[in-house]
């Protein structure tokens, strides 16, 4: 767990706090969650998820944690922006199993998140104003929101609740 969530969730998740604390934000509280998901699926394998702290694997070993963590083979998603450009991943690898297990469905989250990200883009490209973009993806805005609640719901359970491994350094 990152150091920001180790101090902060308690008094997020209880209300505790005497005093004003910082909150943790919503990214921060996924993807936090979503290290913690990665780093078990990856460690079920038998892989050390690389860390900036840690000296890099040989490149073979490199090159099974990034299988095991995005997935082989061909993208089995895809979604093609109003930009016109092509996005894909995978749904075969750890963090499509931990996007699974924060959203609910991970298909539907790859499709509505690549084109709520992308919002910006799809203005410039149609040479129109975001509010007049945002409102033509009303549905998908209303989708994310709905899904990002989940993952933050389904992240504070899995923090409050996570014990790291034995001989797990805390994150």
């Amino acid at each position: 767990m990152t150091a920001l969530a180790a101090l902060a969730l308690p008094m997020l998740v209880s209300g505790c706090a005497a005093a004003p604390a910082h909150r943790v934000s919503s990214d921060d509280l996924i993807k936090t969650a979503t290290q913690i998901l990665t780093d078990d699926c990856l460690s079920r394998r038998g892989l050390t998820a690389p860390r900036p702290d840690r000296s890099p694997p040989p490149p073979a070993a490199q090159q099974r944690v990034s299988e095991a963590l995005f997935g082989t083979g061909p993208a089995q998603l895809s979604v093609r922006l109003p930009t016109g450009f092509v996005v894909r991943a995978h749904s075969d690898g750890c963090l499509a199993t931990a996007q699974q297990r924060l959203y609910g469905d991970q298909r539907r989250w790859f499709r509505t998140s690549a084109i709520v990200n992308n919002l910006g883009p799809e203005a410039t490209h149609a040479h129109l104003p975001l509010a007049v973009v945002r409102a033509r993806h009303s549905a998908d805005l209303a989708d994310w929101r709905r899904m990002r609640s989940h993952a933050v719901t389904t992240a504070v359970g899995l923090l409050r609740n996570h014990r790291p491994a034995k001989g797990t350094p805390s994150r």
